[in-house]
């Protein structure tokens, strides 16, 4: 983790702190600085409070954070007018808070290109990204992101056909989040984190 020693990594109550400061100006986070990024972030807050409230853990989530025995960083690159993260930044939170073992720390993508340009998705710089490293060792456990597999699947799929218009999909994306309630975002995690964990035992 020696290239995080000169990085701004923001814990999840300043990252939000820096997202309110920021619209109070007329800004947002990163390189974007349209009206309608700025919109986007102003929809985003009230996305991740509501995100705050209604998150449950699902039981084996619960039982598995709390027998960990390691201490763990997990890595988030975000930016504050992201959808994807403004549904999936605080359910993160949410499961880091179950373990004294995991610190969650946020790192801005566009002022860190070379971290991003390490994570891409299918070469582009997708977000979020989660990074989980082992903090004794230094050793990267597992990495998940930009979305749930069902949903990049659908958008990969809508992505195909010559009509696709991304504006008119972010409203299927929003609702797709809304009615799954972050189970399968829950659900891979925990299977990565699962197999990370053994994997690396088994090295």
């Amino acid at each position: 983790m020696d290239f995080l020693k000169n990085v701004n990594l923001f814990s999840y109550e300043q990252y939000k702190e820096l997202a309110e400061k920021l619209l109070a100006s007329g800004k947002t986070t990163g390189d974007m600085q349209t009206p309608e990024i700025i919109e986007y972030t102003k929809l985003n807050m009230h996305r991740m409070k509501r995100w705050e409230k209604e998150t449950h853990i699902i039981e084996p989530m619960e039982t598995f954070m709390k027998s960990l025995k390691e201490d763990y960083l997990w890595m988030v690159i975000s930016e504050a007018w992201c959808g994807d993260a403004a549904n999936i930044v605080p359910v993160l939170q949410k499961i880091a808070e179950l373990s004294p073992h995991i610190e969650l720390k946020i790192v801005l993508r566009d002022d860190n290109p070379e971290i991003m340009d390490r994570y891409l998705t299918n070469g582009t710089r997708s977000i979020p990204k989660l990074i989980c490293f082992r903090k004794n060792d230094s050793k990267e456990i597992f990495v998940w992101g930009p979305r749930p597999e069902a949903l990049q699947k659908i958008l990969t799929e809508a992505k195909s056909k010559s009509d696709f218009s991304f504006e008119d999909f972010k409203q299927k994306i929003q609702l797709w989040y809304a009615d799954n309630k972050s189970i399968d975002i829950q659900k891979e995690i925990l299977n990565k984190f699962k197999s990370g964990i053994a994997e690396n035992n088994n090295s």
